[in-house]
């Protein structure tokens, strides 16, 4: 006999048609009450001998909860009896052979209880995990039936009701998916109440967790979820380690929101009469499964041997899964009993953002020491379409970058002030941990612009060096433009290195057509001889031609900025030259025999610009850049306040 079998309960309401002791005379209260709870015993017998698993042991198992429902509540009415009966006689002739008799109907009341339990589990596995496999849809409020409630008021009985709702749940439940579904979870709670309330929960609990949790383990198989230790993961080819992590993020998403969520809900109604065996079971068939789910990206965090720039997304990839998770993973995983999931969890996340702090140091120091050489024609340097690509993928992980980075300053010694690596216009705002992106980025981008800086003094001919640069730092700033990059950097730090670039322009054309530019009087209407004038026309031929077949080879990528410099140039040189042309065209005439003195005709001028800069950058010129740490910091106060300042 169970010790909670007579624990404090209140008499079943089902025993409607018994006369209350009220209203009885105290006299015979006793005697009648005594005769009420026999008839209960004898009605109990009719009705449990008829279902004994014993009695018809050859026979095949026809279930009592099927498409007649009335049989199966009527067996549960008459447990219900029985247990009052058997409290009566405890407290007031617990020496009567009736309790005996009693005790014996229970226990074979309890073993068919338990087989229905256990054939209910094992038959609706399918109908039970409409919503736990593969992530179908979850159960939401704008289902036709959102609530156990509704199945009662159109299936059952007013007898039924009382039956099954003995005991309601905590909460309502969410909207089930199918009538298959709603008729079994009904059939589960109704047993497991009667279950508990005569004693045998454990029994009943234990029924539960081995189909269930076997629900959770065939889960997580289909889903691939493997038991892999860091070691394993180092061993691994990174192909095949990458697809496995492509497989996690779509398994946690699966398990998190459908599996866990719908056993977690399924527990709380079937066990809806006791709270702490709800929350009890549910840890005892999910705990296992969580934890290996969540140590899969804690061993991945670990792998330091693996570890490199590269990799760096598809460890932000397992971050923002379990962190856009968490809300769920904090709920469902909420009791004391389940707080090593949310630990591991936890763990997960730390050792990830401590991998993405060591691949984006690995990322600055092979900036550092990058030694590709210059590209020829001083187009855009492959290093720079390295770093800003993957600056432009960080950018779209602000978030989880945010908070990797949001305890992890930017120490390293600089003459800069801090105000350089902020904006007031940034998206950071006033929120620390957004403003720990931005820096991190300013600062990416300031070491490769210093790293550009040493290899533009490789090129011999400075105007190229300018235009190197100016190329190379347009296509930061249209990355920056064009990406998430743009919020996070603000349009002041947009406006300072676009300053920069116009600077760079400037001091290319002036190193690059200074001659071209001087060598024309300051007044081209001036007056002057015919033979100064032949002069003035060779020294703007000889500087013409010498800029033109330099440049012809250099390039300017970006059509907007190459349309800018080509119009830059033709107001500098075309109408200075139109004056002096149209001045002077008519005393200088070809001598025999000799080259002409007026070459160039001003729409000559605005065509030969015109087809500058297209040239593709072909192979590198010889030089490596090798830079000390106080060149270094040198070049990063140099090229600040060539921005704050010019």
């Amino acid at each position: 006999m169970k010790g909670s079998l007579f624990s404090s309960r209140p008499s079943s309401p089902l025993n409607s048609s018994y006369s209350s002791p009220s209203s009885t005379p105290p006299h015979s209260r006793h005697t009648v009450s005594e005769t009420m709870m026999e008839e209960n015993i004898e009605h109990a017998e009719s009705i449990i001998r008829k279902w004994d698993l014993d009695s018809h042991i050859h026979e095949k198992f026809s279930p009592l909860f099927f498409d007649d429902r009335s049989e199966a509540t009527r067996f549960l009415q008459a447990v219900y009896g029985l247990q009052e009966a058997m409290h009566y006689f405890v407290k007031f002739n617990s020496s009567s052979n009736k309790l005996v008799k009693a005790q014996i109907l229970m226990q074979i009341a309890m073993k068919r209880l338990e087989k229905e339990f256990h054939v209910s589990l094992s038959s609706n596995r399918k109908n039970l995990d409409s919503e736990s496999v593969f992530g179908q849809s979850s159960r939401g409020s704008t289902s036709a039936r959102t609530s156990i409630s509704d199945f009662y008021e159109d299936e059952v009985s007013e007898d039924e009701e009382i039956v099954l709702n003995a005991t309601p749940p905590r909460t309502p439940p969410r909207g089930t998916p199918n009538r298959a579904t709603d008729t079994a979870v009904v059939d589960l709670k109704s047993i497991a109440d009667c279950m508990i309330a005569s004693g045998y929960g454990k029994e009943c609990v234990n029924i539960y967790k081995l189909i269930r949790k076997s629900i959770i383990d065939e889960t997580m198989y289909y889903l691939r979820v493997e038991k892999l230790n860091y070691t394993q993961m180092q061993k691994m080819e990174w192909n095949v380690l990458e697809t496995k992590i492509r497989t996690w993020i779509h398994a946690v998403k699966v398990a998190v929101k459908t599996l866990f969520h719908g056993e977690k809900i399924l527990c709380e109604i079937v066990f809806s009469s006791s709270e702490n065996i709800a929350d009890s079971c549910f840890a005892e068939i999910s705990k296992e499964a969580a934890i290996t789910l969540f140590t899969f990206p804690e061993n991945f965090g670990k792998c330091k041997k693996i570890l490199s720039p590269e990799k760096t997304f598809r460890a932000l990839d397992l971050y923002e899964a379990i962190s856009d998770l968490w809300p769920e993973i904090e709920l469902i995983f909420s009791h004391d009993s389940l707080s090593a999931v949310r630990s591991e969890a936890v763990a997960a996340l730390v050792k990830l953002g401590e991998a993405v702090r060591i691949m984006l140091t690995q990322f600055e120091a092979a900036i550092q020491k990058d030694s590709s050489k210059s590209t020829s024609g001083g187009g855009v340097h492959p290093l720079t379409r390295y770093v800003m690509n993957f600056l432009v993928f960080l950018g779209d992980y602000s978030g989880a970058v945010s908070d990797i980075l949001a305890d992890w300053p930017v120490t390293v010694q600089t003459p800069l002030p801090e105000s350089y690596f902020s904006s007031p216009t940034s998206g950071g705002g006033d929120d620390p941990s957004a403003a720990a992106i931005t820096t991190r980025l300013a600062w990416l981008i300031l070491v490769l612009l210093c790293k550009l800086d040493g290899k533009a003094v490789l090129y011999n001919d400075v105007a190229l060096s300018y235009l190197f640069l100016a190329n190379n730092l347009n296509y930061v700033i249209s990355k920056v433009r064009n990406s998430s990059l743009g919020l996070l950097m603000g349009p002041d730090w947009i406006w300072k290195h676009g300053s920069k670039v116009k600077q760079y322009i400037a001091k290319y054309e002036r190193m690059g057509w200074g001659e071209v530019l001087t060598s024309l009087p300051e007044n081209p209407t001036a007056e002057i001889p015919p033979q100064e004038a032949k002069e003035y026309f060779r020294r703007f031929n000889f500087g013409f031609e010498e800029a033109y077949r330099k440049q012809s080879s250099w390039v300017i990528p970006d059509p907007r900025l190459r349309d800018e410099v080509k119009i830059s140039l033709a107001k500098k040189i075309v109408p200075g030259y139109r004056v002096f042309y149209m001045k002077h065209r008519g005393n200088n005439v070809s001598e025999a025999g000799m080259e002409p003195i007026i070459r160039y005709a001003p729409e000559d001028l605005d065509n030969y610009l015109s087809d500058l800069f297209f040239a593709t950058a072909g192979t590198s010129i010889s030089g490596q850049s090798r830079t000390t740490s106080s060149e270094t910091s040198s070049r990063l106060s140099r090229y600040y306040h060539s921005v704050v300042d010019g």
